[in-house]
C-alpha cells in the first residue's frame, strides 16, 4: 500500500507556481494550493513519491523533461461537457451559419472552425454535430475543424472520441443514434463518435502563447473559451493579438462566459457578451 502524499508547503507551491508560469504562462494565483495538491497527488503516486520535495527534485532533473508535460496536463485539464455555454452554439446555428450560407450562394465553400482549447473533445464534437446537421441541407458546403490544446493527454482523448455514458446521455437520443456507437465490452459504459464525424476533425498540440500557428487559411469561427481565465492581463493581450490574424474578415471569436476583452487592445467588434466579430 502506498504511503499518503505529504501536503505541499508554501515554498514548494510558490516554486510550482513560478515554474508553471515560466513554462506555460498559466497564472495559478496564490489561493490555488489545494487545487494543485488535488491535481498533482495522483501524479506523485504514479511516480511512487510521497513528498513534493521529492517531486520538485524529479521535476528539475533534466533527464525527466517529459514530466513538464505531465505537470502542465494536470494543471490545465478543464472540466467540460457537450454544448457547454449554449449561447455560443445557439449563435452559431441562428446567425453565423445562415450568414455563411447566404454569402456562399451556390458556390463550393468550406466553413472552417478552430477549437483552440479543445480539451478532451466535448467542445469540438459539439461543434461538429451542429455543422453536420446544418450542412445536410447545403451539400455544396464542406466544413473542417482544427482542434488544439496544450495537453497531449487531452488531445489523445479527443482524437479517440470516446466518452463516458454519463457524458453522452446528456445528448438527445437522436444525436446519440446518429453520431455515436457503443464501445465493445472492453470499454463497457463508453461511447465513441462515429468515423464520419471524427474524420472531419484534425487535432494537434499547440501552446497558444508560442506562435506561429500551423494554419495557412483563416477561420470563420475561433472558439477560445475558458483559456484567458488562466492568464494575467498582459498574457491575455498577447493571446488575442495572436488569434485575431487567423480570423477571416467577418469571422467570429468566442470566449468563455467568465471572460472579457475589456481593457485589452483589439480591432474586434463586440456582438454580444463573449462574442466578437472581425470587421
Amino acid at each position: 500500500m502506498l504511503s499518503p502524499v505529504t501536503p505541499i508547503t508554501q515554498e514548494e507551491y510558490d516554486f510550482i507556481r513560478q515554474f508553471v508560469y515560466e513554462k506555460s504562462r498559466i497564472n495559478l494565483g496564490p489561493h490555488k494550493k489545494e487545487l494543485v495538491m488535488a491535481r498533482l497527488s495522483k501524479r506523485l503516486r504514479a511516480l511512487n513519491l510521497t513528498t513534493y520535495k521529492e517531486y520538485l527534485t524529479y521535476l528539475k532533473d533534466i533527464s525527466h523533461k517529459e514530466e513538464i508535460t505531465h505537470l502542465i496536463d494536470a494543471i490545465s485539464t478543464n472540466h467540460t461537457f457537450f454544448f457547454r455555454e449554449t449561447i455560443h452554439f445557439d449563435f452559431l446555428t441562428s446567425v453565423i451559419l445562415p450568414e455563411f450560407v447566404k454569402k456562399a450562394g451556390g458556390g463550393m465553400r468550406t466553413f472552417r472552425v478552430w477549437s483552440a482549447a479543445s480539451s478532451t473533445g466535448e467542445e469540438p464534437y459539439s461543434i461538429g454535430i451542429i455543422l453536420s446537421d446544418y450542412f445536410l441541407s447545403h451539400p455544396h458546403i464542406q466544413w473542417a475543424l482544427e482542434g488544439t490544446d496544450i495537453s497531449t493527454t487531452a488531445l489523445g482523448a479527443a482524437k479517440e472520441g470516446i466518452f463516458s455514458e454519463e457524458k453522452v446521455k446528456q445528448l438527445s437520443s437522436d444525436i446519440i443514434d446518429r453520431y455515436f456507437k457503443k464501445c465493445s465490452e472492453t470499454k463497457e459504459g463508453f461511447y465513441q463518435a462515429k468515423p464520419p464525424l471524427r474524420a472531419k476533425m484534425n487535432y494537434r498540440a499547440q501552446n497558444l502563447l508560442k506562435p506561429p500557428y500551423p494554419f495557412h487559411e483563416p477561420f470563420d469561427v475561433i472558439f477560445c473559451r475558458n483559456v484567458m481565465i488562466y492568464f494575467d492581463r498582459q498574457t491575455q493581450q498577447e493571446l488575442v493579438s495572436y488569434l485575431v490574424p487567423h480570423l477571416r474578415s467577418g469571422g467570429y471569436l468566442m470566449i468563455g462566459h467568465a471572460e472579457s476583452l475589456a481593457g485589452i487592445s483589439h480591432t474586434l467588434k463586440i456582438v454580444k457578451p463573449t462574442i466578437y466579430r472581425k470587421e
